[in-house]
């Protein structure tokens, strides 16, 4: 045994470094998102992944959010979408668009074997958030994007896309599900609507 010294006690943990050092910015473009879908659709499990991705890019789902998502929570005949939020959030209603309600009713219409959750496994199980990762940064890559991937650059990836389109605050801020607006405010300072003016 050796005894316990000043040198031998101290145990240096490696640190993760800030997200700035791994990837030049957070959230991705409306192209960029595109892109990924196209990619995802020529998975093994292609429709499933494709749906995935756009569900989460719709409706700005955090990875655990989405995972969780059960069918009682899509009402098909409304066009609607019961949203419960994680991490304190506030829950919404959110509206379904024509092809994301399309891909939704296929993708149950053919999951085998039937699930109370939205995506699963081939063995039938809720996808996991670590799976969501996997699958996000494996498209990314053959999208050749420049710098690597994760599912929450989608969600961002929501917040910008409604900023630039001139989405209040307020509304976005609901939509998301942000308890404070100064999560929110983020996505309006980098809108380049919000400087369209200064060149007149």
């Amino acid at each position: 045994m050796v005894p316990p010294t000043a040198e031998n006690r101290t145990v240096e943990t490696p640190r993760r470094l800030a997200n700035a050092e791994y990837r030049s910015r957070e959230y991705l473009t409306p192209t960029e998102v595109d892109r990924l879908i196209k990619a995802a659709s020529k998975n093994r499990y292609a429709h499933r992944d494709a749906t995935m991705l756009l569900v989460c890019y719709r409706h700005g789902l955090r990875a655990s959010e989405l995972v969780s998502l059960e069918w009682s929570q899509v009402d098909f005949n409304a066009g609607h979408m019961h949203v419960r939020r994680l991490k304190g959030s506030t829950d919404a209603v959110h509206p379904i668009r024509g092809d994301e309600l399309r891909a939704l009713r296929r993708l149950q219409r053919e999951q085998e074997p039937k699930s109370s959750f939205v995506f699963t496994t081939e063995r039938g199980s809720p996808f996991s958030t670590a799976g969501l990762l996997r699958m996000v940064q494996r498209v990314g890559e053959v999208t050749k994007l420049g710098f690597s991937v994760h599912p929450h650059m989608l969600r961002h990836a929501t917040g910008y896309k409604l900023a630039n389109d001139g989405v209040d605050t307020r509304t976005l801020q609901a939509y998301l599900g942000h308890r404070s607006i100064t999560n929110t405010v983020r996505y309006t300072e980098l809108a380049p609507t919000r400087f369209k003016d200064l060149w007149r």
